[in-house]
């Protein structure tokens, strides 16, 4: 029986955010687009190994200070958050696409997961987590006399 170990929470859409997602290609020209996740809500690849599953969050543009990865029970949350620069006063800006909001994802673990040894780190725009796996105890067999 196959098991996942993560469950994707806040990943349903309502009508507001299917209407978010069509407009979603809206020319900047015609104001502030409707796409929200340009860091609020990062694209998430999940792999697993024989030693453990994989998430890698893409996250351009941000420092590894920036992150909080928490586990609290079996709620993994990972969040950023990125402060305004400071602005060159003798400077405009003609157009300004980048946005600095945060962004905030959580994922339900199963108890397969050895949360002691949960790492992360941040390398080339790419937040890695690894969530290692617990070591599977063997039963030990034992051989049962008939009286």
């Amino acid at each position: 029986m196959a098991m996942t170990f993560v469950k994707l929470n806040n990943q349903t859409k309502n009508f507001d955010g299917l209407m978010k997602d069509l407009f979603n290609e809206i020319p900047a020209s015609f104001g502030k687009t409707f796409r929200e996740d340009v860091l609020g809500f990062p694209p998430v690849n999940i792999s697993e190994s024989g030693t453990g599953y994989h998430l890698d969050v893409a996250a351009p543009g941000l420092e590894k200070t920036d992150f909080i990865v928490k586990l609290d029970g079996t709620l993994l949350t990972i969040s950023a958050t990125k402060t305004e620069e400071a602005r060159d006063e003798n400077s405009k800006n003609i157009r300004k696409e980048f946005s600095q909001k945060g962004f905030k994802r959580s994922f339900t673990i199963d108890e397969k997961i050895d949360a002691a040894n949960i790492g992360a780190k941040y390398e080339n725009g790419i937040l890695k987590i690894d969530l290692p796996k617990k070591e599977e105890t063997k039963q030990d067999s034992k051989e049962i006399t008939i009286q």
